[in-house]
């Protein structure tokens, strides 16, 4: 049996004197692994509930109202009293005006849903203000009210559909100069830096292609949980890479840039002599014999790992990134 999404939001969408009956449809998923809470030692839940602070009693969901501290007192308000007050009784979406893409910068723009028309007889009018945005390279900016907040919104034409994005209000944005106390003044580069930082980025240029992108933190989360459930033990995180301090700011550039274009260069693919980068290398055994401390030092844990795994260190599993780099220049 198919299941058909729900639509978080229905209202009318309306530009000008059209106006558009439309839902609205969570565009994203979240694969974040969630944990129960458990008190130490045992298996036992630890659940939240709403109380009474005054007696202790556990208090039904509609029993509760909303309460606004006023000083000494609170003013009540009741669920539908909010729904009542919210503009157009929270189903309309009215653009107020277009605007060009590039102008709404992306610090604003919150959280994603996809726009469908609410049947099928309204098809046209959706496919009209779909092509229409999209010809034009504009968006279109509303408010509206869900869930009793009221949010600005983009209408953005896409891939063929329509999506609105939620965006912060202007006196949400902070100010990145009141926030960050250690921001730089404006400072002078030398032009072969520029220059050098320059030729990294176009180095380390590609094309973005979101499929090659995945959360490696929640696989590493999921090894853990089956690690633990075997009894095994899992490798430690790398350590972050120490900063690069000024005086050394050319040279870390200059590498920066040559092992870029060396793995693009070579990138496993086959010589004229039809050997694979990786096949012409000496034996792992040797170049663990002979790497230098230095050399262990600009390498990344993972590959430090495999170095270990490949000389067969034991206790490589619980070693830090330090403790790697002291054992293989040891072997």
């Amino acid at each position: 049996m198919v299941v058909v999404a729900r639509p978080v939001w229905a209202g009318n969408l309306s530009f000008g004197l059209v106006s558009l009956p439309v839902g609205l449809y969570t565009a994203t998923d979240s694969h974040t692994i969630h944990f129960h809470q458990l008190q130490r030692g045992t298996s036992d839940r630890i659940r939240n509930r709403r109380v009474n602070e005054r007696t202790g009693d556990e208090v039904e969901l509609d029993d509760i109202v909303k309460g606004y501290d006023a000083g000494g007192e609170y003013v009540l308000v009741e669920p539908n009293e909010l729904d009542e007050i919210a503009p157009g009784r929270s189903r309309s979406l009215e653009i107020t005006g277009f605007v060009d893409l590039d102008e709404v910068a992306p610090i604003f723009f919150d959280k994603t849903y996809y726009l469908g028309p609410r049947g099928s007889e309204y098809g046209k009018v959706y496919s009209l203000l779909e092509q229409a945005l999209a010809k034009a390279g504009k968006a279109g900016i509303a408010t509206f009210v869900m869930r009793q907040h009221e949010y600005p919104v983009a209408l953005k034409a896409e891939n063929g559909l329509l999506t609105l994005h939620t965006l912060h209000w202007a006196d949400e944005i902070r100010d990145a100069k009141k926030e960050i106390d250690t921001l730089p003044a404006k400072t002078k580069v030398s032009e072969k830096e520029l220059q050098m930082a320059e030729q990294l980025i176009e180095t380390l240029s590609m094309t973005w292609d979101p499929d090659e992108f995945h959360d490696t933190f929640q696989a590493k989360v999921a090894a853990l949980i089956d690690a633990k459930k075997a009894g095994d033990t899992v490798e430690k995180a790398e350590e972050p890479a120490e900063p690069t301090g000024a005086v050394d700011l050319m040279e870390a550039l200059r590498a920066s840039v040559e092992r870029a274009g060396g793995s693009k260069a070579t990138g496993g693919k086959a010589t004229a002599s039809g050997e694979t980068a990786a096949a012409k290398k000496p034996a792992a055994k040797k170049r663990i014999r002979s790497t230098p401390k230095e050399e262990l030092r600009g390498m990344s844990k993972a590959d430090l790992y495999k170095k270990a795994a490949t000389a067969n260190l034991p206790g490589r599993s619980n070693m830090t990134r330090e403790d790697l780099v002291k054992a293989l220049s040891r072997a």
